[in-house]
């Protein structure tokens, strides 16, 4: 055994160690750090979305069956590495895509199955909250789906006394306690830059309205508590030890942090979370988060408005279709490899397709191609279900490097509609952009792409394939560092060695993205003319 080995031995059996679980749309991750934030061994477990009755869900049994996985790979690999039971976690913090709606009744039943980012059945519910209160209510939060349930008046509504999120449903299972990091609260309802917790004139605004004022509950006393960064959120409960790790070798009493949403872990794991900061993550969905210096002047449709997990008030522009069709496009190529006798690993046959996008065979603009990633409805692009397309000009240039170029302009020209409206219309300054996320794992094509879609530079830190449970390992770090600021920690403790590339904007790209994206735009039904929005500093 070496001795950086037994170092990290050493580390894990003084439980200077810190562990991040985050719920992703396809997979569970896990990663267990040391004090120096650096990762000891991560776990993996593969799931997937389902509708049940018109709204999409993930199955109860799968979120525990999950949790356990990647836990259970976490503590085999440290024995079979280290030789060691994991007994002891110094902290333990928990993280999942934000919003849906996850609620119980006063014996902590589920009242429905648990409703997902996905749905967009809540688009009466969006018009109407967000007029009541001049504030942008997108269809994926939390409250829009509780309020859409009363519009609807679905029987369950007036036997709920608790909601949440995924994020916070884990923790509250573990801990005991109702909490929720102010990130994650953020996008249930709205958060008071100031205060660090809900609008009050917001809920009592929503508690006035005549259909709510019938129900039997009042809004406050059914969300979660929000807390900030640093704030010790509880501790893992014998039941929660044994909840998550069967096999009885966790011990309880672990301190967690505040349960965050994917968001606010995407912040922490680019160093985004000072103002005028900003990140891409990059996924399932895909949104541009930039920390805001003022709230904006107007109520802006295409801008979520959410916090950093220290309760900064941060613009975002979320679009809720980014690789699913992508990764279809690349399967079909893999099923055409394997008919004809050739075995690609997974990474190779993404980097040699998108290569492709960049490539002297691309045309600018792509050729006469287009692409729409809509395997889900898309608030942005004005479509309540989704469609998926490829289509194509008759005189197109119908190659492979267009096809290409095509599936990736396609696939970030949706959160180009929001992000242009921050920039554009709001006059929103950026000082740095960071991308975050799997598709940046073949250097500089998606970074390229997402430069010219933007026009800015865009950097990729080294630890950005870490991911978000990379990001919510190190929140649940900040718990022994809680006494200087969130941003400090990450710039001076963190990230005070760390390393980037940044691919600046090339003017032929940002041309031919500038084409593109105007004829993306000319087909959606949206009221708004997004084909006058040009690409950040194109103007």
């Amino acid at each position: 055994m070496t001795d950086s080995k037994d170092a990290i031995a050493e580390k894990i059996r003084d439980g200077r160690t810190s562990l991040g679980i985050e719920f992703g749309s396809t997979r569970i991750k896990a990663v267990l750090i040391d004090d120096e934030r650096n990762v000891i061994e991560t776990g993996d477990y593969g799931w997937q979305s389902h509708m049940v009755d018109g709204l999409w869900t993930y199955d109860v049994d799968k979120i525990w069956r999950g949790l356990q996985s990647v836990y259970a790979d976490v503590a085999d690999r440290v024995e079979a590495d280290y030789g060691l039971k994991l007994t002891r976690i110094g902290q333990i913090g928990f993280s999942a895509m934000m919003h849906g709606y996850l609620a119980f009744d006063k014996d902590g039943k589920l009242l429905v199955p648990f409703r997902t980012w996905q749905n967009t059945n809540t688009s009466e519910a969006h018009d109407r909250l967000s007029q009541l209160f001049q504030y942008n209510i997108p269809e994926r939060w939390s409250i829009a789906h509780l309020y859409q349930a009363v519009l609807d008046g679905e029987p369950h509504v007036s036997s709920v006394c608790y909601f949440t999120t995924l994020a916070g449903y884990v923790h509250w299972k573990l801990t005991g306690r109702k909490v929720l990091g102010v990130g994650d609260a953020s996008g249930m309802f709205p958060i008071d830059p100031e205060t660090k917790t809900y609008e009050r004139a917001f809920i009592e605004q929503f508690d006035a309205l005549p259909e709510v004022a019938a129900q039997p509950w009042k809004l406050e006393d059914l969300l979660p508590e929000p807390l900030v960064a640093g704030a010790p959120a509880g501790v893992l409960t014998a039941e929660g030890a044994a909840l998550l790790d069967p096999s009885g070798a966790l011990q309880p009493g672990v301190v967690l942090a505040p349960p965050e949403g994917d968001a606010g872990t995407g912040m922490v794991a680019t160093n985004a979370v000072r103002r005028r900061t900003g990140n891409v993550s990059a996924g399932t969905s895909i949104f541009a988060t930039v920390v805001l210096e003022h709230k904006l002047s107007a109520l802006r449709p295409e801008v979520d408005l959410v916090t950093t997990p220290a309760g900064d008030l941060a613009g975002m522009s979320h679009a809720n279709n980014f690789t699913s069709d992508l990764n279809a496009w690349i399967s079909l190529f893999r099923e055409f490899a394997q008919i004809n006798c050739c075995s690609i690993d997974g990474a190779d046959l993404y980097g040699e397709l998108f290569r492709c996008a960049i490539s002297d065979n691309a045309d600018p603009d792509a050729g006469g191609m287009l692409a729409y990633p809509f395997r889900t409805g898309e608030f942005l692009a004005g479509l309540a279900e989704g469609r998926p397309l490829f289509v194509r000009e008759p005189e197109a240039r119908f190659n492979l490097a267009n096809f290409m170029r095509a599936q990736l302009f396609g696939a970030f020209s949706p959160v180009t509609i929001g992000m242009n409206v921050m920039t554009q219309d709001e006059g929103v300054q950026i000082d740095s952009l960071v991308g975050h996320g799997g598709i940046f794992a073949t250097p500089v094509v998606a970074q390229r792409i997402l430069a010219a879609a933007f026009n800015t530079p865009i950097r990729v830190m080294t630890t950005a394939s870490e991911g978000g449970a990379w990001g919510m390992a190190v929140l649940a770090d900040y718990l022994q560092h809680a006494g200087m600021p969130l941003a400090d920690y990450l710039d001076d403790i963190v990230f005070a060695d760390a390393q980037s590339e940044t691919e600046e904007p090339d003017p032929v790209d940002v041309d031919g993205f500038r084409r593109f994206f105007a004829r993306f735009v000319e087909a959606l039904p949206v009221e708004r003319d997004a084909v006058d929005h040009m690409p950040i500093g194109a103007r």
